[in-house]
């Protein structure tokens, strides 16, 4: 089984720049060509340095979450202050969260290894815990050797 760990974390706040996700929930080579289309365009229109510019720490945040009834992608930051040009303030609950640790060589290819674990292999393996929904986070923590590294976080509840 791919390493895990289940942790407690206090609620916290990310401030995001969203895009609704048209792609069906099943067409993951669509979801992720939508992301990354997404990222190419907050990073070259400045809207992710901006973002950096007001973070609480250098943590950038990859948040998927369903409102409305649509699949809504953000790219975010933790901060306490806000921005014209944001979309939502998403609101992650104080609780248990399925921590999946992992580096990769780009940003794109973390965000989607480490979903590919949580959901594909832990998530289906672990027993004692359930993803009952809610906003779940790629976080991109930093650099080493080339790589990016992160962790992807899911808030789960025990069964």
């Amino acid at each position: 089984m791919a390493n895990y760990t289940i942790e407690e974390k206090d609620s916290f706040t990310v401030l995001g720049i969203g895009t609704e996700l048209k792609s069906h929930y099943t067409d993951y080579a669509g979801i992720n060509k939508e992301k990354a289309d997404f990222w190419s365009a907050v990073e070259q229109d400045g809207r992710l340095d901006t973002l950096k510019s007001i973070a609480a720490n250098n943590y950038i945040f990859a948040v998927n979450e369903a409102v409305n009834n649509k699949m809504m992608y953000y790219a975010g930051v933790m901060t306490e202050a806000s921005l014209p040009e944001a979309s939502r303030i998403i609101q992650f609950p104080k609780g248990e969260y399925l921590v999946v640790k992992g580096e990769a060589k780009t940003s794109e290819e973390l965000s989607n290894t480490l979903a590919g674990i949580a959901f594909g292999q832990v998530l289906p393996e672990v027993k004692d815990f359930a993803y009952v929904g809610g906003p779940n986070a790629t976080v991109e923590m930093g650099q080493r050797n080339d790589h990016v590294f992160g962790e992807m976080w899911i808030p789960v509840v025990r069964k």
